[in-house]
């Protein structure tokens, strides 16, 4: 139940995320559900594997290249769902900037299992 309700959310923060920046658009509720979960499907296979390899990049940059990964990841993900646009660059990693901390934020609010205990 906890992660349907988080995916929920998320598609909640993708929403959000369009509303405060026009270069990335969602068609609707359905397509920023879509999106979430490809989101989520790719943060969860694709990103590790890129961060393993993009490691120097990343030691380099002090951790700025992650930002850089996110967004073209983000960016990816809107290159694969029609019906999820991001304008450019600058705008995948502003968006994969606020997605992430919209999310991390809503999904806050709901409590873990054990917690509750």
């Amino acid at each position: 139940m906890r992660l349907l309700l988080l995916w929920i959310l998320n598609a909640v923060a993708l929403l959000l995320v369009t509303w405060l920046l026009p270069a990335i658009q969602v068609d609707g509720f359905g397509t920023a559900l879509l999106a979430a979960l490809l989101l989520g499907f790719i943060n969860t296979l694709v990103r590790p594997l890129l961060a393993l390899l993009t490691l120097p990049v990343t030691l380099l940059t002090l951790g700025a290249f992650y930002l850089v990964l996110n967004g073209l990841l983000f960016w990816l993900a809107s290159a694969l769902l029609p019906g999820f646009y991001v304008a450019g660059f600058w705008a995948a990693v502003f968006g994969a900037i606020l997605y992430g901390v919209i999310a991390w934020a809503l999904s806050a609010l709901i409590p873990d299992k054990e917690s509750q205990a």
